[in-house]
């Protein structure tokens, strides 16, 4: 299993005035979905980080997102180990395929893969 990014989720009630601070180290918002911003070096772009309020489409607002590969093959993975799955793997409007599930420590993991 690959994978492609980790970007962690800062949950947040000031997005402009975070996206305004970490402007100041190099990010710029490449991705605005209202409940969700991204932020990325433009040098290296796979240097991420993600502004949240609450999800739009899920129980609980994840930690840390992971994409990956093949988020089929993880999920059943993942199930197969009983891990506790938050949310289930859902078909996103906005073009990304995703469960969430929690890992040892109780932290909420966004595993996802953009559909073709």
């Amino acid at each position: 299993m690959s994978v492609r990014r980790a970007v962690p989720n800062l949950r947040t009630e000031s997005p402009e005035e975070n996206r305004d601070f970490y402007g100041l180290l190099g990010f710029e918002q490449v991705m605005d979905h209202g409940w969700i911003a991204t932020l990325a070096s433009l040098a290296v772009p796979a240097a991420q980080i993600s502004l949240m309020g609450a999800d739009a489409t899920a129980p609980v607002s994840p930690d840390l997102s992971v994409e990956v590969e093949d988020v089929d093959a993880v999920y059943a993975a993942v199930r197969a180990a009983g891990a506790e799955i938050v949310h289930p793997l859902t078909d996103e409007e906005w073009g990304v395929r995703r469960f969430f599930v929690r890992d040892p420590d109780g932290r909420v993991v966004n595993v996802l893969g953009h559909r073709a």
